[in-house]
């Protein structure tokens, strides 16, 4: 049967945020709200998200010219941009197609942006509750998205990469829900199993999940995993490894 799936497939959470950092600070000063200005889709990277792109940037420029990505998909957050951007400044720019991709955007949180978990205690009682109950996967806050929100735009993006990319080297740089989400799909998870992963620790900023097409899993192949949270690159180079929440916190499910 011929292959429908692309070649590989990294996925990359975008590199530390001034977001990640100002929420941190927040939480550990047990505070309500998360001091940023800027909307969520124009977060910027901060130094360290800068640094940290920039030594995956290397990693992937040091992979063999027919290994490294053809396509790059990223989201349209700025801090998923810029840390796509700098992933490809050693690239070659004329082998790459490059799309932005509204479906890769973070998830949206409606009224709970920009709260901490004490400031959604404290200001919606009742929806901390209701989430408590009905667990983050299924929770949809108000204006908002929820996992499985997540998941249904993603099916979409999927059926993109089997239509447009068959056998290409995809590249994808979003978000640590988006990266969750795309491993619900790609492995076939449940709901259990995926907050399992979830719960076990953050994506880290600049990390690598990478899956491979493998011809002999299933009914004309499957992509099969092959790195999990990758973050070799950073520590070879000296370079921080972060793990932060996006905006705004929330308790685990």
């Amino acid at each position: 049967m011929e292959q429908k799936w692309p070649q590989e497939i990294w996925l990359v959470r975008h590199g530390q945020s001034a977001g990640n950092v100002a929420r941190d600070l927040a939480e550990a000063a047990a505070g309500h709200r998360i001091d940023i200005a800027d909307r969520d889709v124009d977060v910027p990277l901060s130094e360290l998200g800068e640094r940290q792109s920039q030594a995956l940037g290397s990693w992937f420029a040091a992979l063999p010219p027919e290994q490294q990505p053809t396509v790059v998909l990223h989201s349209p957050y700025v801090r998923a941009a810029d840390t796509a951007n700098i992933l490809m400044q050693r690239l070659d720019r004329s082998r790459l197609v490059v799309e932005s991709d509204e479906r890769l955007r973070e998830k949206e949180f409606g009224i709970l942006d920009r709260l901490t978990t004490h400031g959604i205690a404290h200001d919606y009682p009742e929806l901390y509750e209701q989430r408590q109950h009905v667990g983050k996967f299924y929770f949809r806050p108000p204006g908002g998205e929820s996992w499985c929100d997540v998941i249904l735009r993603l099916r979409s993006v999927v059926d993109t990469l089997n239509r447009e990319f068959c056998r290409e080297r995809v590249l994808i740089v979003a978000h640590q829900v988006t990266v969750n989400c795309f491993r619900y799909l790609f492995e076939r998870m449940d709901e259990k199993t995926i907050l399992d992963f979830d719960r076990a620790g953050d994506v880290p900023n600049c990390s690598v999940t990478s899956y491979e097409f493998d011809p002999s899993l299933g009914k004309g192949g499957h992509m099969a995993l092959r790195l999990v949270n990758f973050v070799a690159p950073l520590e070879a180079s000296g370079t921080p490894v972060t793990a932060s929440k996006d905006l705004p916190a929330a308790p685990k499910a």
